[in-house]
């Protein structure tokens, strides 16, 4: 095997454009700068210590936390793929005889904005990037919520009372290092989903209930550009209907509609939205014990044409980012779960920037 020289590599990272290097247009549509005054107020807050600057470039390691949460890669993996790929070195400036951090270095790097809650001000900062370029909320907000899974916890039926009651099982609180991998806000509940035609041809009239184990991913997008605009994390048993009127609206778009599933229709969020002054399109409930009026099943029929959109969104997460959660407690779940955010909008602002091209 000959030794690949300067030109060669020009050469293989020319044909990686060519095929498409969607981290490349990554780095010509967005000013990574924009992040650098918010990573560096995070890391100063999350360690008071004077000169606790990471050894590498902050926004350089806020680049490899968006190559792991794009590929859905372990700290591990994305030490070796960094190492293994020309369009990752390329992506965050580094030559083939540079450093690259480990995976230790990643986890740290990662940890450290977690524990500082940088997550929301990080999302914030690339919508703003987003409405100043022309990209404002507008034509009105469609909310919805997934669960995300994590990997479920072995605890006994005592561990899980006291869990119930927000107590740490004794257990635990005598062995750190046994608390230390212990979930202790990722929740069971059910998920259900549509049974299967059987082998004689007949679909059963019940859904089925699948015990899940994780976190909820609660987004608002805009209806006209479907970019992700308020998001929230909770566990998984959490109730959807509720996050409505805790900070899931935006004031700021340019219509006061808002669409969401059956799950959000309540007493509670009409009386909110009136008095905010936000029009609701959220699905009415078919009655108690009684047949769905024709006149509202052509409404919800309307409704959902709209309101689909938003499980677009999810089921685009899922498809590229797996949208799963690997760490323990629910500071971590928010923090990847706002990444794959902040990588959702990205990947829709650039199809956004090639739509506008063509036209």
């Amino acid at each position: 095997m000959t030794q690949s020289g300067f030109f060669d590599v020009e050469e293989r990272l020319a044909r990686l454009s060519g095929l498409g290097d969607q981290l490349e247009a990554f780095s010509r549509i967005v000013d990574f700068e924009v992040f650098r005054p918010e990573l560096n107020k995070a890391l100063a807050y999350s360690d008071g210590r004077k000169g606790g600057r990471p050894p590498f470039d902050p926004v350089l390691m806020f680049k490899i936390l968006l190559i792991q949460t794009l590929n859905n890669l372990s700290d591990e993996r994305t030490e070796y793929l960094i190492n293994d790929r020309l369009s990752f070195m390329r992506f965050l400036g580094l030559g083939l005889s540079d450093r690259v951090p480990d995976a230790r270095t990643v986890w740290l790097f990662r940890e450290r904005l977690t524990q500082a809650g940088a997550i929301d001000v990080l999302f914030n900062r690339f919508d703003a990037t987003l409405r100043n370029a022309g990209y404002l909320p507008m034509s009105g907000q469609i909310l919805d919520a997934t669960l995300v899974a994590a990997p479920k916890q072995r605890n006994t039926n005592e561990e899980k009372a006291d869990l119930r009651e927000g107590r740490i099982p004794q257990d635990w609180q005598d062995k750190p290092s046994k608390l230390s991998h212990k979930d202790r806000h990722a929740r069971w509940t059910l998920k259900f989903t549509k049974a299967k035609r059987q082998d004689d041809g007949t679909i059963p009239s019940t859904d089925l209930a699948i015990p899940f184990f994780g976190y909820k991913s609660h987004i608002s997008i805009d209806r006209k550009f479907r970019l992700i605009r308020k998001w929230k994390t909770t566990d998984a048993a959490t109730s959807d209907g509720a996050r409505l009127r805790e900070g899931l609206l935006g004031r700021s778009n340019t219509a006061s509609d808002v669409w969401a599933d059956t799950a959000y229709r309540s007493k509670a969020n009409e009386d909110f939205m009136e008095k905010q002054d936000f029009v609701s399109k959220v699905h009415r409930k078919k009655p108690h014990l009684k047949p769905m009026p024709r006149h509202i099943q052509r409404s919800n029929a309307g409704k959902s044409i709209i309101r689909s959109r938003v499980e677009h969104v999810f089921a685009d997460q899922k498809s590229q980012t797996g949208l799963f959660v690997r760490t323990v407690g629910i500071t971590r779940a928010t923090m990847r779960i706002g990444l794959a955010n902040i990588v959702y909008n990205m990947r829709r602002f650039l199809l956004l920037k090639r739509i506008n091209a063509i036209a």
